[in-house]
């Protein structure tokens, strides 16, 4: 069969277009469904840093917010190395490195890789990293990964902790697993509405809570002892229609097994 002209430029338009998109391999999400690109930082070079006053740790900047100190104190310090962006929590400071990324976003699906990297503790106590959802003023929700689980956590709205005057946890939720030190794996983070899903390795973990719905102003990277990243993502979140079977699945995978 012989085509129009008109035809076969359409077609190779239409081609050039969705050829990113299938050659991408993305981790399957189960809440949600990714719609619209909101950011891409592929962090294989050291990010620039926002110039803007933020409000507190949380929102009021446009861009990326860390610590290129050696003596970074809670913030850690953060550099390139082997290609990637690399956090280390100062051994004295008895708090993780964090890096955050300001844009304004409401329902989202925030995937990145991520690494534990295999250095001695030098007196940190714990191996992880995190990835969170601010709003204006605190934390929404946070899914924690170490090397044997994660777990999903919510901020409670009205409780705030006496430690550190920030919102107080709510009781996680959070499955085992075994994650090997210096292999990279991706971590993928799903709110929409009031609900919120985690991933990584296979294994997936639901929550719900009202603050979830609240407008997010940034995306924070936490890192306990030493972790590096790549290839943040962040995609508006439109509705999966199959989460009704997919929560009932997860919620299943959740249950403690039976002795």
């Amino acid at each position: 069969m012989i085509f129009p002209m008109k035809t076969i430029l359409r077609l190779c338009l239409l081609c050039s277009l969705l050829a990113p998109s299938l050659a991408e391999d993305l981790p399957p999400t189960f809440l949600t469904i990714r719609g619209k690109e909101l950011a891409r930082q592929e962090l294989t070079t050291l990010p620039a840093l926002s110039a803007d006053k933020p409000k507190g740790f949380a929102s009021g900047f446009a861009g990326w917010r860390f610590s290129t100190s050696p003596n970074g104190g809670r913030s850690g310090s953060w550099n390139i190395a082997d290609g990637a962006f690399h956090g280390m929590e100062g051994p004295t400071a008895n708090h993780p490195a964090t890096a955050s990324y300001g844009l304004p976003y409401q329902d989202a699906v925030i995937q990145v890789e991520f690494r534990l990297n295999d250095v001695p503790l030098e007196g940190r106590k714990y191996r992880s990293v995190f990835v969170k959802a601010t709003d204006e003023k605190d934390y929404v929700t946070a899914f924690f990964i170490s090397p044997t689980g994660s777990n999903l956590t919510a901020y409670s709205a009205e409780r705030i902790n006496p430690l550190n005057k920030q919102r107080d946890k709510e009781p996680p939720v959070g499955v085992p697993q075994s994650l090997n030190l210096g292999e990279w794996y991706v971590a993928v983070l799903e709110v929409r509405g009031q609900e919120a899903v985690a991933t990584v390795a296979g294994k997936s973990i639901t929550t719900s809570h009202p603050l979830f719905g609240s407008p997010k102003q940034s995306v924070m990277l936490g890192v306990g002892v030493d972790a590096s990243f790549r290839r943040l993502r962040i995609w508006e979140a439109m509705p999966n229609p199959e989460w009704p079977k997919h929560k009932e699945a997860i919620l299943a995978a959740m249950k403690p097994a039976k002795r």
